[in-house]
């Protein structure tokens, strides 16, 4: 099966799970069955990456490409997450931002920017960077429903997509469960990174490691308010939208400007 082919399957499994998770909320229910067309789609999403990848014989790291990586790496962590948590809403925003960015991959190719991992260290920096940064992603998500959840709930009575949530403490505690194992994986990519790379300014790494850095410090002083201050609501939803939006610069802003804007690697 050709990798146009499996990313068609994929895309279509995407937005046909968003649909029936739509149909649950106009029908005020919560089941499992919305998220199996999802799990097709993870599959296949991820074997397209994989036949991607065989073909030449490396990763590529566009701005496209590592979005449609992270993206069902988001979405395969967001049903891992509904196995134990009723958290299927959330697809409402990952499934579709991940067809769309493996539409984007399908419609813009660009073999220009693969590189080649060739040791563990290197490896290691990569895979905890797309893992933090997926889990962060969810947190953000999360943090924008409760945000929602929580201004709807001063009402009387709520919007029916409201009704099918979890109740607000229950999103309150899935949210720092992301933050503190997103947190933890940002820790390790920092770490490998300082150790593993070499000269961070001649490879355009200055600025993603001081965003990344003064991201770590917002999500660890939100941990820590929790902890030390009992910070949550509005708070928490403040500080995890923060620390995300300096992720978000870092991880894709310069490769925005560099392969977009200026065209240059």
């Amino acid at each position: 099966m050709t990798p146009i082919t499996l990313g068609i399957i994929s895309i279509s499994a995407y937005l046909f799970s968003t649909a029936l998770i739509i149909k649950d909320v106009f029908q005020n229910t919560s089941t499992k069955i919305s998220t199996a067309p999802a799990w097709l789609a993870i599959c296949v999403h991820l074997g397209y990456s994989f036949s991607i990848f065989q073909q030449q014989n490396n990763f590529n790291f566009s701005l496209f490409s590592a979005a449609s990586i992270i993206s069902s790496l988001v979405a395969l962590l967001l049903l891992l997450a509904t196995l134990n948590n009723p958290v299927e809403k959330l697809g409402l925003a990952v499934f579709p931002l991940a067809s769309l960015s493996l539409l984007a991959t399908l419609l813009f190719t660009d073999n220009e920017y693969a590189i080649q991992i060739n040791n563990w260290q290197m490896g290691t920096h990569i895979l905890s960077s797309i893992i933090a940064f997926s889990l962060l992603n969810i947190a953000a998500l999360q943090a924008i429903l409760l945000a929602i959840q929580d201004q709807q709930l001063r009402k009387h009575p709520p919007k029916r997509f409201i009704q099918t949530l979890p109740p607000l403490q229950t999103m309150e505690s899935l949210l720092f469960q992301m933050i503190g194992t997103g947190l933890l994986f940002l820790t390790v990519s920092l770490i490998s990174g300082f150790i593993f790379i070499e000269d961070l300014f001649a490879q355009h790494l200055a600025h993603k490691t001081a965003l990344s850095i003064v991201a770590w410090i917002s999500f660890s002083g939100l941990l820590i308010g929790k902890i030390k201050y009992g910070w949550r609501g509005q708070t928490a939803v403040k500080w995890t939208l923060a620390g995300f939006c300096l992720l978000l610069l870092a991880y894709f802003g310069s490769k925005l400007v560099l392969e977009v804007i200026l065209q240059k690697t």
